[in-house]
């Protein structure tokens, strides 16, 4: 069984306050989202997005392996598009800090879902096998097949589609731990 106080300890010394546990069991795929994604990312086929990762089915097994996790509640306001970028790489290499420190503490398959598309790269390679950022690249809820509305909600958190990407957003990671 998981040292949630550790764990707790830990999440908010890397600055991530606003969080819940979740069982991953729960989390709610769907094949909704990867057609919303296929059809309406722009980061759709790049290096951790499908078609670079796992079928659903394969997904939904991956989370039905863990017993808990976390749902980060990451919120931001923005007026520029640039802030937004630069915010959301900074807040994923945080995450991936944090990711690392569980893993560390003995979680050792602790792994992240970004909170969205991977930019850790200023452009993408464009595929996994030329990926310059193998190690680190993770790929969001939405690519894996999950239902951010209904699984949020489950939680008591709400997602709300923004009517522009550069005002206030809400966006969720999850942090799978055992």
């Amino acid at each position: 069984m998981a040292d949630q106080t550790l764990l707790q300890k830990l999440f908010i010394s890397k600055g991530f306050s606003d969080y819940c546990w979740i069982d991953p069991r729960e989390i709610v795929t769907a094949q909704w989202v990867r057609m919303k994604y296929m059809f309406g990312c722009d980061f759709y086929g790049s290096a951790s997005c499908p078609t670079d990762i796992p079928s659903l089915d394969d997904c939904r097994v991956f989370f039905d392996e863990y017993r808990l996790g976390t749902l980060f509640h990451l919120s931001q306001s923005f007026n520029d598009p640039e802030e937004l970028r630069i915010w959301s790489r900074d807040a994923k290499r945080a995450l991936l800090e944090l990711e690392r420190s569980v893993c560390l503490s003995g979680y050792h398959k602790t792994f992240l879902l970004f909170m969205d598309s991977c930019n850790l790269c200023r452009e993408c390679a464009g595929s996994r096998a030329a990926c310059r950022n193998k190690k680190l690249a993770r790929p969001c809820p939405e690519g894996m097949g999950v239902d951010l509305f209904a699984t949020v909600s489950k939680y008591g958190y709400t997602l709300d589609c923004p009517e522009n990407n550069e005002r206030s957003l809400d966006r969720y990671a999850i942090l799978l731990i055992e």
